[in-house]
């Protein structure tokens, strides 16, 4: 949304004097916006630049103001009024913010400035500016990163495409989770395969095209339909590609063509593709404008001066990082140490040195890890992690955080029924060596497996007050011969006793 300030409103080169001074609010809030959530700002640019499935991001802003500057034309025949109810946007975008900072939630702290950004657009400018550039506005949306929920869906129609077609070749391959078997080579359908960012960042693309080159709702939806699917479709083709070259060559070989031929550039090819498929229906002359300036020439309802409506704008704004700051004042005090517990029938042990294993918790002001073994030579990992208080960076549940980190040589397979109500993950590190790995988390006064559970709790406790302690717990077992680890896990949960009161315990909760 920063584009939007250096618009030029007007087919010529000199701003028009009745944007000027709108225009220089709207610049001044939104700088200073930016610097008030410099820490989001800076996690964002980094997402940008450094994870692939969001590489796409670093093109919106200047897509944005491509869309303002073809707009220019029209808006130099409008007149910007500052409207007070977009401060409504303003404080909706803060409050998200803060939802999302008190509940250790990124998407919403990110969508939350950039509601801010478009609401400072909408109050400084006023509404009938802000229909006019509604699109660039409302595309604005996608600097806020989101669509790793695609990831496992994707991941198993990948896995289903491309077993049928290797099975269509004659190929002998079998399938466990994600984890294909063909020949005598073993591949893994991980998240990087799944074409989540092909299929993100075509999302991004074909709303753009369907706005720009048709007219139309029903030649809109089905563009944006075939923009999904085509990238879908060719990512399963990709990695049977991929497996079938291995198959015929090596898996080196394979690979490594396909790091080169089969990431962006195979992309950009399906991207291609889309485009010519829908080339043939565009409805849309290139030169037509983007609205009629004859229609939004209504008087504005409640109209401020820029200048006190940029000051709104930043009274707004600034409210929500006060309130976290109030909030962060709340941590629980916890013992300056901690020991793992006596287990009955159980005694300490090295840990495995097979395929070492521990969860990740980069944030926990307490991580403890050991393992026990009984006389029946059944041996079970017991994890501890222990927060103070959860805020960003310093979260309990997130991504790369937990049983597996960021490309982790773990793999996961499947997910496996609850045990004693925490979720269990089977697990598998190249030997191959396996586990199943249990979880649960004690937020508060509520033990439960589901990190949607752990978000909401830690945002009750801290806009509604209440213990601010948060506590992960993994119990996990290798599988080893005449050994299952699933009844190894329930033989040492009987003995352990209640998870609560460990959580507890180890929170300085004496009970």
């Amino acid at each position: 949304m920063t584009s939007v300030a250096s618009a030029v409103p007007q087919a010529g080169t000199t701003i028009s004097p009745t944007w000027r001074r709108p225009l220089a609010a709207l610049a001044a809030a939104i700088a200073i916006i930016l610097l008030m959530f410099g820490r989001d700002v800076a996690a964002l640019a980094e997402l940008y630049w450094t994870n692939t499935t969001f590489g796409h991001c670093l093109f919106i802003a200047p897509v944005v103001g491509w869309l303002v500057w073809i707009r220019r034309g029209e808006l130099a025949q409008l007149t910007p009024q500052a409207w007070a109810p977009g401060l409504a946007l303003v404080a909706a975008g803060g409050f998200g913010w803060l939802l999302g900072d008190a509940g250790g939630v990124s998407f919403a702290r990110h969508l939350g400035v950039v509601m801010m950004l478009q609401g400072a657009v909408v109050t400084i400018l006023g509404p009938n500016i802000a229909r006019a550039l509604l699109f660039p506005i409302g595309y604005a949306l996608f600097l806020v990163p989101f669509g790793e929920f695609l990831e496992p869906p994707l991941q198993t129609i990948t896995v289903w495409i491309t077993m049928h077609l290797l099975h269509l070749v004659g190929v002998a391959a079998t399938v466990d989770g994600v984890l294909i078997t063909a020949g005598d080579k073993y591949f893994e359908v991980a998240e990087a395969c799944s074409g989540s960012k092909f299929v993100i960042a075509m999302i991004a693309y074909g709303v753009l095209v369907a706005n720009l080159c048709y007219r139309t709702w029903p030649r809109r939806i089905a563009f944006m339909t075939m923009a999904i699917i085509v990238p879908v479709l060719a990512n399963g083709v990709r990695a049977f590609g991929t497996i079938y070259a291995a198959v015929l060559t090596s898996v080196e070989q394979a690979t490594g063509y396909d790091h080169i031929v089969f990431g962006w550039v195979f992309f950009g090819l399906v991207m291609a593709a889309v485009l010519a498929i829908g080339w043939k229906w565009f409805d849309r002359a290139p030169d037509a404008p983007a609205f009629d300036p004859a229609r939004l020439q209504g008087a504005v309802r409640w109209p401020l001066d820029a200048i006190v409506a940029a000051l709104l704008v930043l009274a707004v704004a600034a409210a929500f990082p006060g309130w976290s700051a109030a909030i962060a004042g709340r941590a629980q005090t916890l013992p300056q140490h901690i020991d793992l517990p006596q287990v009955a029938g159980w005694t300490r042990a090295p840990v495995s040195t097979r395929a070492p294993w521990a969860p990740t918790y980069p944030g926990a002001d307490h991580q403890l890890f050991g393992r026990y073994v009984d006389g029946g030579g059944n041996a079970v990992d017991l994890a501890i992690a222990v927060y103070g208080s959860q805020h960003q960076g310093k979260e309990m549940v997130g991504f790369g955080i937990g049983v597996m980190q960021q490309d982790d040589r773990w793999v996961r397979v499947e997910d496996l029924d609850d045990l004693d109500g925490g979720t269990v993950m089977r697990i598998t590190a190249p030997g191959p060596v396996e586990r199943q790995v249990a979880t649960w988390y004690r937020i508060g006064n509520v033990l439960t497996s589901d990190p949607k559970i752990v978000k909401l709790e830690t945002l009750k406790a801290k806009l509604l007050g209440g213990a601010q302690r948060a506590v992960a717990i993994h119990v996990s077992a290798e599988a080893l011969p005449g050994h299952d680890p699933r009844a190894a896990m329930a033989k040492f949960l009987a003995a352990l006793g209640p998870l609560d009161v460990l959580a507890d315990r180890s929170a300085g909760m004496a009970r």
